[in-house]
C-alpha cells in the first residue's frame, strides 16, 4: 500500500507543478486552488508512504516521479524542448526511481 500512496503522491506533484504554472502566479483562482489541493494531498500521501518505506527512498522516488513527469508533461503539452540530452536526463531519473523500487525491501 505504501508504494501506491507514494506513486499517487508523485503523480500529484506533476498536477501541482502544472496547476502552479496555469495559476499565473496565483492570479487565477481555479488553478491556484488546484495547486494548493494537489500539493497538500501529495505531501499527506508521502507521509503515509513514509510510515513503512525508508525516508531516503520515499523522498527520492516522490521527487523523481514529480521531476520526470513534469518534464515530460512540459514537452508533450507545453512545447518545451525535447532535445536528446534532455530526454536522456529524464530517462536517467526514471531509471533511478525504478532502481530504488527494485532494491527496496518493501
Amino acid at each position: 500500500m505504501a508504494w501506491i500512496f507514494l506513486t499517487t503522491a508523485g503523480f500529484l506533484e506533476i498536477v501541482f507543478a502544472f496547476a502552479m504554472k496555469s495559476s499565473d502566479g496565483f492570479t487565477r483562482p481555479l488553478p491556484a486552488l488546484a495547486t494548493v489541493a494537489s500539493g497538500l494531498t501529495s505531501v499527506v500521501l508521502l507521509s503515509f508512504a513514509l510510515r513503512s518505506l525508508p525516508m531516503g527512498t520515499g523522498y527520492a522516488v516522490w521527487t523523481g516521479i514529480g521531476a520526470a513527469g513534469t518534464a515530460i508533461l512540459g514537452i508533450v503539452a507545453m512545447g518545451e524542448s525535447a532535445a536528446p540530452l534532455r530526454i536522456i536526463c529524464i530517462a536517467m531519473i526514471l531509471c533511478g526511481v525504478i532502481g530504488l523500487k527494485v532494491v527496496s525491501a518493501n
